[in-house]
């Protein structure tokens, strides 16, 4: 899954994208005076840029910074005026920028502990409390106060998405990196904003993380039990997982796909009872939506109180209105971008929302869809229902008993640490050399995740990037094992784009969508891993139907993310109940243009089912934007025939850091972003 927090990394809270809106606190005639000066005091510098600066600052100058009188003096004072000057500069604040970030991300991580980690003691209150305190939410404050922000505006002036992606393409690295630390410090929001956007977000996540049905005390109408063996899982991660994994010949797999079914249109609905989330004292029906209680030790069921058993009273919605509010007290702020909907595709993905739409649109509507929905159709001898969104027999492993890895993967990692142990060894059986595969590993360590699987990158270099997933008493199961090799894929990224880079604030890339590329390029390998071969030519026919078919179900899931948040800003004071109905409405209506004429049920709401959008404000979209790039590397990487190849051109690659998304592929593969690569592919695969 995600980055940081996974929406709320350090360095993302204090970046934007935009200039400024422009302020009548310093009037023309003061910025006409700054640049005179400007130019009597260094004849030779570069004017025009230096006007760019002048006028960033002057944007967010406000009355408390002083009178105009100090703002002309300051330009002055501390204006870089030659290369040299100004290279040192910017070695000084990425230095300030990185030492702060990491202390803050070390205090920051080392507070979550008990709400995000196991074998740290059960939470306590105030540990639920702290999870949502933001360490950095007053630094940009800070850093106005005492004149470092001003110092780096005018210095480092910020450009649009459009110059970044026309000027960029003639830019060294140097000017790119000068570039992104202009956008450290190009929007001056109240540190108090960032604090109460980070606690709803945490609190949101901490809902998420206990949210686990308990499929043991499941039971369908005849009083059956499906799962013999204790498993709580996780929604919406797991529940989906155990889903997929019954299209492999396993016992009762149909009537289990249709019972999961089930449990997420109840927490669609909200007509979960709240008793049997993350509680096994109880047994339910999910057909009836019946809670059966027994006496301790007792096989002797009834039937529970209704009133004391009621729904979960729209909890899941509550939360992401919270967020949502949140995210209006910083558009007060922002009249340039004046809703998370802007911020989140012009600022944070660098893609206009109108262009992912279209290539969403595209591939969803396309007829290699259709045609592979004929496939799958004819593979299980039957119509499809809608949680074939999820089929899963393209896969290698689709034939593998998942009891079989399970006990492959418990074995060999009973810990954590056997699982953080073993990271070099697959590092150099994906081409790595020996020395940069425990450089490499070094920088990262594997920790047992209380919720959803996820990883944290290093904010700086004196902190390692951290790998989390769930691991029980038993061992890492499968389940478990796939998410970790996800996520190492995501920490490989972070520690290369961090490390081999040439600049602090190149850091990283352009959006959460390209470490989520390097999350499933891992994913695809993770049977490799296990010591299972390499796919042929066959399975690789196989992998691009598999893709294309999640790329279908991720694209709709994000559809529904998106239209819900250009609902929320169309209707500010809904309720929880007002937006629960809203959602099911859109996931209903995407449902019916898109996926009924291939699934069937009209107005079905299944793709309202992600955890994301409670607890991540808008990050789904992330997720195609990353099987797109992945497709396009994976076509790239093949070229390279030998391991050692592949490990040393996927270094190079993402030792490009944060370009904007079109100027990064275009330096990855030649080519901007587009899904014809994968159409191309899918259509030579059904040859």
């Amino acid at each position: 899954m995600k980055k940081s927090l996974i929406l709320v990394g350090i360095m993302s809270l204090l970046m934007a994208c935009q200039q400024p809106s422009q302020s009548t606190m310093i009037q023309e005639e003061s910025i006409q005076q700054a640049l005179t000066s400007l130019q009597q005091t260094y004849p030779n510098a570069d004017l025009v840029l230096a006007e760019r600066g002048v006028r960033q600052v002057a944007a967010l100058w406000q009355e408390a910074d002083g009178t105009e009188t100090d703002f002309v003096e300051l330009v002055t004072t501390h204006y870089a005026a030659n290369a040299e000057e100004k290279k040192v500069l910017y070695n000084r604040l990425s230095h300030i920028l990185e030492q702060c970030g990491q202390s803050a991300d070390l205090l920051n991580n080392t507070l979550q502990e008990p709400t995000t980690l196991v074998g740290k003691g059960e939470p306590s209150t105030v540990d639920w409390i702290i999870s949502g305190y933001s360490p950095m939410a007053h630094f940009t404050e800070d850093m106005f106060a005492n004149k470092i922000a001003h110092i780096c505006v005018l210095n480092f002036p910020s450009y649009t998405l459009e110059e970044k992606n026309t000027l960029g393409q003639g830019w060294t690295r140097q000017e790119w990196a000068y570039a992104r630390m202009g956008e450290v410090f190009n929007t001056r929001i109240p540190g108090s904003i960032y604090a109460h956007s980070a606690q709803a977000m945490s609190e949101a996540e901490n809902y998420i993380a206990g949210y686990n049905i308990m499929m043991h005390c499941l039971r369908n109408e005849q009083g059956e039990q499906l799962w013999q063996e204790p498993m709580a899982l996780l929604s919406h991660w797991n529940l989906r997982d155990e889903l997929k994994s019954n299209y492999a010949d396993v016992p009762n797999a149909r009537e289990k796909q249709e019972m999961i079914y089930q449990v997420m249109l109840r927490i669609i609905h909200q007509d979960i009872p709240a008793c049997v989330v993350n509680n096994a004292e109880y047994l339910w029906k999910p057909y009836s939506n019946e809670v059966l209680i027994s006496p301790e030790g007792s096989n002797d069921y009834s039937q529970a109180n209704v009133q004391e058993f009621r729904g979960s009273g729209d909890e899941r919605y509550q939360k992401i209105l919270d967020i949502f509010h949140a995210m209006q007290q910083i558009d007060a702020y922002r009249k340039d971008a004046p809703s998370h909907v802007l911020r989140t595709f012009n600022e944070d993905l660098e893609i206009p929302k109108e262009e992912i739409e279209a290539l969403f649109l595209q591939l969803i509507q396309s007829d290699e869809i259709k045609a592979v929905a004929q496939i799958i159709r004819e593979r299980l001898g039957r119509e499809l229902r809608p949680y074939d969104i999820w089929y899963d027999g393209f896969k290698s492993r689709s034939t593998l008993s998942e009891d079989k890895l399970t006990a492959q993967t418990q074995s060999r990692y009973p810990t954590a640490l056997a699982f953080e142990k073993d990271m070099p060894r697959m590092l150099m059986d994906l081409g790595f050399d020996k020395d940069k595969a425990n450089e490499i590993a070094s920088h990262i360590v594997v920790e047992a995740a209380r919720g959803s699987g996820h990883a944290r990158p290093c904010v700086g270099r004196n902190q390692p990037a951290r790998l989390r997933t769930r691991i029980s008493d038993k061992g890492m199961d499968y389940k478990g094992y796939n998410i970790a090799v996800h996520e190492f894929g995501h920490n490989v990224e972070e520690v290369i784009s961090l490390y081999d880079i040439d600049y602090y604030t190149l850091a990283g890339i352009p959006n959460t969508g390209f470490t989520e590329a390097s999350a499933f390029l891992f994913q695809g390998r993770d049977l490799q891993l296990l010591g299972y071969k390499a796919k042929g030519e066959e399975a690789k026919g196989e992998e691009v139907l598999d893709m294309i078919w999640g790329m279908y179900e991720i694209m709709g899931v994000s559809l529904v993310d998106m239209a819900m948040w250009e609902w929320l800003y169309a209707n500010p004071k809904a309720t929880a109940a007002q937006l629960r109905e809203a959602v099911i409405a859109i996931a209903g209506d995407i449902w019916n243009k898109y996926y009924a004429p291939l699934l069937g049920e009209p107005d079905c709401p299944l793709l309202g089912i992600y955890s994301h959008m409670v607890g991540y404000a808008l990050y789904l979209p992330a997720y195609p934007i990353g099987n797109i790039v992945q497709f396009q590397l994976e076509e790239h990487l093949a070229t390279y025939k030998t391991p050692a190849e592949f490990a040393q051109e996927y270094s190079r690659i993402y030792q490009q850091g944060k370009l904007t998304p079109d100027a990064w592929m275009r330096g990855a593969v030649g080519e901007a972003m587009s899904i014809e690569p994968i159409l191309n592919a899918v259509r030579e695969a059904m040859r």
